[in-house]
C-alpha cells in the first residue's frame, strides 16, 4: 500500500505597513517622508489607516506634553495588544516619544520589536530591509489634501526655553539649503500642491547654521518664485530678534500669505523672565504693531501657555489684559506640563490643574468675543477662499486668514454653490459666527 503525503505549503503575503501619525505638523512630514521612502522599496504602505490587512505597525509618537504622551503610550499600548493576540507580525516605534524615553520604552513594552528616535530613518528602513535612497529626498509623497502641503525647512531648535523639551527629542537647529526647499517645492507643485504651510521649531533662525545669517527672506522670495504655488503661510515663528524683512517680503509678494503663527506663550515680564523667552512685553507689543503698520491686514496666530511654575493671579490677569488689548485675529491656549530635564522642572509645580483649566478657559473666552468681533467684521465683504472638502451639506474652505486644523472655516451650502475640492473661488460673505463664516460663491 502507498502512502501520498499531502505537503501543506505557507502563502507568502507582502508585508503591509501602517504607518500612525501622532503630535504636530512637523511629525507628520517625518512620516510623509518614511511612507516616501517605503514606497520607493516597493512597500506596501497606508496611513493612518482603519483597514485589518496591515501586518507591520509603525507609530510615530510625539512627546511634547503630558497628554500627547499619554497618547503615544496608549497607542504603542493598543497595538502591542494586537500583536499579542497574532493580529500583526511586527510593531516598530518611532519620533519623539521614542527618541526621549527609548530605554523606559523598551523596558516596559517589550512588544514593540523596535524603537528609532526622531533622526534614525535610515536605521528604521535598515530593520526593514529597505534602502534609504537619496535620490527621493524632495520628492515626498504627501497625506493632506492635494491642494496643500507643509514643508519643513529646519529640523531642531537652539532656544533655551525653560519648558520646552523640543531639543531634548529634537536636537540643535539644522537649515535645510534653499536649493533643496524650492526643489521639493517645485515638485509639490508638479503635484498639485497650491498652498505650502512653511513649518519648522523655530522659523526666523533659519540660515544661521547654514549661511551664517538670517535667509527666511531670501527662502520665502525664491519660494514665491515657484510656478503653482499660489499662498505660502508662515508657522511657528519666535518673537525674540525677529527678523522685521519678513514683512517686507510679505508685503511685497501675493504669493506670501498675510498671516503669521508666533507663539508668544505670555504677555507677563517676570513669567517671560522664568520662562528664558528672550523678550518684553513691551518689545512684544512693539513688534505687532510694527507688523499691523506693515501689512495693516495681518492675520496674527499665537499660541499662550498658562499655569507656568510660579504663575501668580496678578501675572495671569496680566496675561489677559494683554489678549484683550491686542486683539489676536487667532489664539491657542496650553497649559503648562512638567517636563522633566527641562530647565523649568527644578521649579515647583505648584499652579493646580483645576487652576491651569480655568485660566485656559478665561483666555478662550476672552478671544471668543475677539473672534466673533473680527468675524462680524467680514459679513458683507467678498473674500478669495480654497476648499478643502465637503462635509455635510456644506462645501469647506478658507481663507488667507486661516490655516489647515487650527483655524476658522467658510461654509458654502453645497444645494445652491458648487465648487471643486483644491479650487479658490470668491465667496460672498453672509453671515459670522464665532469660529466660522457662510456665505455664497460669487460667479464673475
Amino acid at each position: 500500500m502507498q502512502t501520498f503525503y499531502i505537503l501543506k505549503t505557507k502563502t507568502l503575503k507582502q508585508d503591509k505597513v501602517n504607518v500612525i501619525t501622532l503630535g504636530c505638523s512637523k511629525n507628520l512630514v517625518d512620516s510623509e517622508n518614511l511612507i516616501t521612502q517605503l514606497r520607493g522599496n516597493d512597500y506596501d504602505v497606508v496611513h493612518d489607516s482603519d483597514e485589518e490587512d496591515p501586518n507591520i505597525i509603525i507609530v510615530n509618537t510625539c512627546g511634547f506634553i503630558d497628554l500627547a504622551k499619554e497618547e503615544s503610550v496608549n497607542t504603542i499600548l493598543q497595538y502591542a495588544d494586537v500583536k499579542n493576540k497574532g493580529g500583526i507580525d511586527k510593531l516598530y516605534v518611532t519620533g519623539c516619544l521614542s527618541q526621549r524615553y527609548k530605554d523606559q520604552l523598551e523596558d516596559d513594552i517589550p512588544e514593540v520589536d523596535a524603537f528609532f528616535g526622531t533622526l534614525e530613518l535610515p536605521g528604521l528602513l535598515a530593520k526593514l530591509n529597505a534602502d534609504y535612497k537619496h535620490e527621493l529626498i524632495g520628492e515626498r509623497i504627501t497625506t493632506t489634501p492635494q491642494h496643500y502641503a507643509y514643508l519643513k525647512i529646519s529640523e531642531g531648535c537652539n532656544r533655551t526655553c525653560s519648558f520646552c523639551a523640543i531639543p531634548l527629542m529634537r536636537g540643535k537647529h539644522i537649515s535645510r539649503s534653499i536649493e533643496d526647499l524650492v526643489k521639493e517645492a517645485e515638485n509639490l507643485a508638479k503635484m498639485g500642491v497650491k498652498e505650502l504651510m512653511l513649518i519648522a521649531q523655530e522659523l526666523t533662525y533659519y540660515g544661521l547654521d547654514l549661511y551664517k545669517e538670517r535667509r527666511l527672506p531670501e527662502l520665502m522670495n525664491a519660494l514665491a518664485d515657484v510656478e503653482g504655488i499660489e499662498w505660502i503661510r508662515l508657522h511657528y515663528a519666535y518673537p525674540s530678534k525677529f527678523p522685521k524683512e519678513i514683512f517686507d517680503v510679505m508685503a511685497s509678494r501675493k504669493e506670501i500669505c498675510n498671516y503669521l503663527d508666533i507663539p508668544l506663550q505670555h504677555a507677563n515680564d517676570a513669567v517671560l523672565h522664568r520662562m528664558r523667552r528672550q523678550i518684553t512685553q513691551a518689545e512684544t507689543r512693539e513688534l505687532i504693531a510694527y507688523a499691523r503698520k506693515i501689512i495693516p491686514d495681518i492675520t496674527i496666530r499665537t499660541t499662550l501657555l498658562v499655569g507656568f511654575p510660579g504663575e501668580t493671579e496678578e501675572e495671569f490677569q496680566d496675561l489677559c489684559d494683554f489678549v484683550a488689548d491686542m486683539k489676536f485675529e487667532r489664539v491657542g491656549v496650553f497649559q503648562y506640563s512638567h517636563e522633566e530635564s527641562t530647565i523649568a522642572h527644578d521649579l515647583e509645580d505648584d499652579v493646580s490643574a483645576e487652576t491651569k483649566v480655568n485660566r485656559a478657559n478665561r483666555i478662550m473666552a476672552i478671544q471668543q468675543e475677539i473672534s466673533a468681533d473680527k468675524n462680524e467684521a467680514k459679513v458683507g465683504r467678498t473674500l478669495k477662499v480654497l476648499f478643502d472638502r465637503k462635509e455635510g451639506e456644506y462645501f469647506v474652505g478658507r481663507t488667507e486668514a486661516d490655516s489647515p486644523e487650527v483655524d476658522n472655516e467658510v461654509l458654502v451650502e453645497a444645494a445652491i454653490n458648487y465648487v471643486r475640492i483644491g479650487d479658490f473661488a470668491n465667496v460672498h460673505i453672509t453671515e459670522a459666527r464665532e469660529y466660522d463664516l457662510f456665505g455664497d460663491v460669487v460667479h464673475e
